[in-house]
């Protein structure tokens, strides 16, 4: 199918940004407007001007571009093909020619991806589907860092170093540029990013060790992607590592990361509250130690890497509090092996409840499991479908962030529900089983598949590694919410007058957002000022609040999947770089000529 386009995609490509520069310069958006499709996108994040935000039709994205290229001028674009040669590929289901350029801004240098489609109709030359623009993302060109980052010979264990760390780490004669609340992947990525561009930035972390948030979970936790998506920034993981990382490898190397990197993390100090000071344009951020000593920093920013599933959502379920067992929410369930030859009930909503199930069945537990809402399956192989741009051969993974951070929602669904379609054909055998033993099914929504689930509502997934042929072969009984009449002391009363007897009940229940937090920590009027956060916002096409600026000022959010938070921490080091210079607002705003409704900038 692909010889369909012309055979020589460089060409196309040069001339396509030859003409989209020029149209630029002269600030013509019709003739800009005839450059791409009706249907096409743009997705901006940092790039041409500071909005992280999409959009969408030719008309309104091209008066934009020019708008925005002027207030930034935007200049010098050309193809990069030290990066990518422009080549030929499919996306969406649609043959395309895909290319990488660059051009300069007042805000620094920009990179981009653009992909056309052929000629049609009376056209004479490819359009323009999608386009992106990104400040410097990746910084994969070869600039040296920004500011402070450590020279190779600060990694030596000299007395000498270790002092000096013990009295960065301490923050006794300073305070942090920027405090980051979490000390998980999100967190450290964000810290690292920070101190890049030169910034104090101090992670805490309410644990006993760096990477604990992995270490102490359930023993059959990995990642159910494979090692190539999930790649630290400036430390890969080994090349002979396995496919599908367990916990306590993942826990070690974040700690491993946290020292090559020379993070400042205090562990064993919990984030109690903060204070927005209107008159300093600081925080008044109250720290709790191990100890039980407390300290109020003084941050110009705080980042929340407190995970997009980082607080327990625990459920109202009537008349539990009638059952006499143990109760346990996953994020405190240590492993199986303590419950063999004892039944145990576990109600889930997604792979954490199916991880433990599977793990108490294997330690000699009786397991049922409450299923509570229809649930996504996918074998682990298959689900790898959604992530093919970072498996097998290709460019470097600077590279690939690039081309994934380039693709816009709308393409991304297209995409997804083409590869939903595919893994539900590879899955058919399982998931017929499944059927037949009452389990309720779900695609996500419009059929799009579990990424998006995750980048919605956090959960409603599970990625199969045995637990389902357990249910599908009637090794762990399935029942349905709805048939539980009530809880009793001993176990569950079920409407069809049955009883089924259990020692534990496991609340494999999910985690509230990251927004609902921030109520507490920070009070009702900055919750009100920021809104909601994770999930897509319908005008900028993004997630909400995530890596961008929000409605208060010097307050950011992190978190999501290791790729996410390797691609996107850039971005909040990069403006919180442009507010310390005065090039930036402190505090997103409404601009509505973006969007007819208006959307936050």
């Amino acid at each position: 199918m692909l010889e369909k386009l012309s055979t020589s995609p460089e060409a196309h490509a040069r001339g396509w940004i030859d003409a989209f520069g020029q149209c630029l310069a002269r600030e013509d958006a019709e003739a800009t407007n005839r450059l791409f499709q009706a249907d096409s996108h743009w997705r901006n994040l940092c790039g041409i001007s500071w909005d992280m935000a999409t959009i969408s039709g030719s008309q309104k994205l091209s008066g934009a571009l020019c708008r925005r290229a002027r207030e930034v001028a935007a200049t010098g674009f050309e193809i990069d093909s030290r990066l990518l040669p422009p080549r030929k590929a499919v996306v969406a289901g649609l043959e395309v020619i895909e290319g990488i350029f660059r051009f300069g801004t007042v805000n620094g240098a920009g990179v981009g991806v653009v992909r056309l489609v052929p000629a049609r109709g009376g056209d004479t030359a490819p359009k323009a589907w999608t386009i992106s623009t990104l400040l410097d993302m990746e910084n994969i060109a070869s600039a040296e860092p920004t500011r402070a980052w450590p020279a190779a010979d600060r990694f030596s264990a000299s007395p000498d170093r270790l002092d000096r760390r013990r009295v960065e780490m301490a923050f006794e004669d300073r305070e942090p540029d920027v405090l980051v609340v979490g000390g998980g992947h999100a967190g450290i990525s964000a810290a690292v990013e920070l101190k890049r561009m030169g910034f104090d930035a101090l992670v805490v972390d309410r644990h006993e060790r760096v990477g604990d948030n992995w270490r102490l979970r359930y023993n059959g936790l990995k990642l159910h992607n494979k090692t190539p998506v999930n790649h630290l920034r400036y430390m890969p993981f080994p090349q002979n590592w396995p496919d599908y990382l367990p916990k306590d490898t993942i826990a070690n190397w974040l700690e491993a990361y946290v020292e090559r990197m020379e993070v400042d993390f205090w562990t064993r100090t919990s984030f109690e509250r903060a204070e927005y000071n209107e008159a300093t344009q600081s925080w008044m951020a109250l720290v709790r130690r191990g100890n039980g000593s407390a300290r109020t920093l003084r941050p110009k920013h705080i980042v929340m890497a407190t995970s997009v599933s980082g607080t327990p959502n625990i459920p109202n379920i009537s008349t539990i509090e009638n059952f006499a067992g143990k109760i346990l929410h996953s994020s405190r369930f240590a492993g199986g092996a303590g419950w063999r030859g004892q039944s145990v009930v576990v109600m889930v909503t997604g792979t954490s409840g199916y991880d433990i199930s599977q793990d108490l069945h294997a330690n000699g537990a009786d397991v049922t499991m409450v299923q509570r809402s229809p649930t996504l399956i996918v074998n682990i192989e298959p689900a790898q479908l959604y992530d093919k741009t970072y498996i097998g051969e290709g460019p470097s993974v600077d590279v690939r962030d690039l081309l994934n951070a380039s693709v816009p929602l709308p393409v991304l669904k297209a995409s997804h529900k083409l590869i939903t379609k595919e893994v539900r054909a590879a899955d058919a055998t399982l998931l017929s089983r499944l059927e037949q033993v009452g389990f309720r099914l779900d695609f996500g929504e419009d059929g799009t598949g579990w990424p998006l689930k995750f980048r919605t509502r956090g959960g409603g997934y599970y990625f199969n590694v045995g637990c389902s042929e357990l249910i599908a072969g009637k090794k762990i009984r399935l029942i349905q919410q709805g048939e539980i009449e009530k809880f009793v002391s001993d176990g569950l009363q079920l409407n069809d007058g049955s009883r089924l007897t259990a020692n534990l009940v496991v609340l494999a229940t999910g985690y509230k957002g990251p927004d609902h937090i921030v109520n507490s920590l920070f009070g009702k009027e900055v919750a009100d000022r920021v809104g909601p956060v994770w999930g897509f916002d319908g005008e900028t096409q993004e997630l909400r609040n995530m890596w961008s600026r929000t409605g208060q000022p010097g307050l950011w959010f992190t978190g999501g999947a290791f790729s996410q938070c390797r691609i996107y921490s850039r971005f909040i080091a990069l403006q919180i770089d442009a507010i310390e210079a005065g090039r930036l607002e402190k505090a997103a705003t409404l601009r509505p000529e973006l969007h007819d409704q208006g959307m936050r900038l």
